[in-house]
C-alpha cells in the first residue's frame, strides 16, 4: 500500500515528489527515460527563474545551452511587421532539465521511469493503478494519486471528463545550423495557427515549430516552414521531429484541482498559461502548494488546495484578458506600429 503515487515527473511532478515528507510512502510513475525530453522551445522564464530561486535551486551549467539570447524577433505575418523586444529567457535543454529535477528527489520516492500507467480505479475509498514498467505489468494500491501528467493527462480523462480544456498539437523540428545567425523568434500567422509559432538557436541547431488545431496540424507545420524559408531562414540537415499535446486554458472554468483523493498539478490541471504556453513555472507552484498541504495532514486537500491555488487562477484569467492583444492580428496590428516595449 502506497500513500501517494505521483502520475508523470515534469516540473510538477519532480517538483512534488521532491517537497513530500519522507514519512509518506511515494510511488512516481513517469513514461519518459532519461534520453527523451518533452516538445518544448527549451526557454526557462522569468517566473520560472524566480520559482528556482525561491527553492534555493542553482541550475548547473550543463542544463544550459549556448546562445544565451536577449530579444525575441516577433515576426507578425499578418500584418508584414517585424519588432524586436527584450525578453530574459534562459536558453536550457529540456530534457537535462527535466533529469536535473528529477535527480533532486530523496531516495525513500520509488521512482519507475519508462513506465505507462494504463487504468486507475476505486473501490472502497482505495485507488488500486496498474502500469507497465520495463515490460511487466504490475497492480499497486494507493490512498492519493496525483496526476502530473501534462496536456494527455490519462488522470485528467478517467476523472475529470466534464472539465473540457483545448488542445493543440505542438510540432518541431531540429536542423543543423551552421549559416543563420543565433536568434529567437515569435511568429504569428492566422493561416497557420491562431496561436504562435517559433524558432530557436539552440547548441548548433535550429528548432522551428508551433502549436496547431489537431485539424490538418502536419499541414499547418509544413505551410509555416515553408514561410520560414521564404523569409531567408535556411535549413540545415533535419535531425528529428517531436510532437506531443499542448493544453491552451482559454476559459474560466478550465482549470481542475481535483478531489476525493485525485488531484492535479500543473499542466494536468491547466495550469498554463495560454498567450504563451509557458507552464514550467505554474507546475512548480501548484506542486509546492500541494506538497504544503498534504505534509501538514489536512483533512480537507481539496478545499484548501482549490483556496491556495486562487492566486494561480487570477493570474490565468489576466493572461487569458492579454491574448486579443497579441492574438487579434488589428490590435496586433496597432501595438507593434506604435512600437510600444520594442528596442529600437
Amino acid at each position: 500500500m502506497y500513500d501517494i503515487a505521483i502520475i508523470g515527473l515534469g516540473p510538477a511532478g519532480a517538483t512534488l515528489a521532491r517537497l513530500l515528507d519522507k514519512k509518506y510512502k511515494v510511488i512516481a510513475i513517469d513514461k519518459k527515460n532519461e534520453k527523451m525530453g518533452k516538445c518544448c522551445g527549451g526557454l526557462l522564464s522569468p517566473d520560472a527563474q524566480k520559482i528556482l530561486a525561491q527553492f534555493d535551486i542553482c541550475l548547473p551549467k550543463e542544463v544550459l545551452v549556448d546562445p544565451q539570447i536577449f530579444s525575441v524577433k516577433t515576426i507578425d505575418l499578418d500584418n508584414s511587421i517585424v519588432r524586436h523586444y527584450q525578453r530574459f529567457y534562459l536558453n536550457m535543454n529540456r530534457a537535462k532539465f527535466d533529469n536535473f529535477l528529477v535527480s533532486l528527489i530523496p531516495s525513500n520516492v520509488e521512482i519507475c521511469s519508462d513506465s505507462t500507467c494504463s487504468k486507475i480505479e476505486m473501490e472502497n475509498g482505495i485507488y488500486s493503478f496498474t502500469f507497465k514498467s520495463k515490460g511487466v505489468e504490475r497492480t499497486e494500491k494507493v490512498r492519493l494519486i496525483i496526476g502530473a501528467d501534462g496536456a494527455s493527462s490519462m488522470v485528467r480523462k478517467t476523472f475529470y471528463k466534464e472539465k473540457k480544456i483545448d488542445r493543440y498539437v505542438s510540432i518541431q523540428e531540429w536542423y543543423k545550423d551552421k549559416t543563420n545567425p543565433p536568434h529567437y523568434s515569435c511568429i504569428f500567422d492566422k493561416e497557420i495557427t491562431d496561436s504562435y509559432c517559433w524558432t530557436i538557436s539552440k547548441d548548433g541547431y535550429l528548432i522551428i515549430g508551433g502549436a496547431f488545431p489537431k485539424r490538418d496540424s502536419k499541414k499547418r507545420f509544413e505551410i509555416l516552414k515553408e514561410k520560414v524559408k521564404n523569409s531567408g531562414v535556411s535549413f540545415g540537415e533535419l535531425v528529428k521531429q517531436e510532437s506531443c499535446l499542448v493544453s491552451i486554458n482559454r476559459g474560466l472554468f478550465s482549470t481542475c484541482s481535483g478531489k476525493n483523493g485525485v488531484y492535479l498539478i500543473g499542466e494536468a490541471a491547466g495550469m498554463i498559461s495560454p498567450s504563451s504556453l509557458e507552464g514550467i513555472s505554474y507546475s512548480m507552484e501548484s506542486a509546492k502548494i500541494l506538497a504544503d498541504i498534504i505534509n501538514s495532514g489536512c483533512n480537507s486537500i481539496e478545499n484548501k488546495y482549490r483556496f491556495m491555488t486562487l492566486g494561480i487562477r487570477i493570474r490565468l484569467i489576466l493572461k487569458i484578458l492579454k491574448m486579443p492583444f497579441m492574438y487579434n492580428k488589428y490590435i496586433r496590428k496597432l501595438i507593434m506600429k506604435c512600437g510600444i516595449g520594442a528596442v529600437r
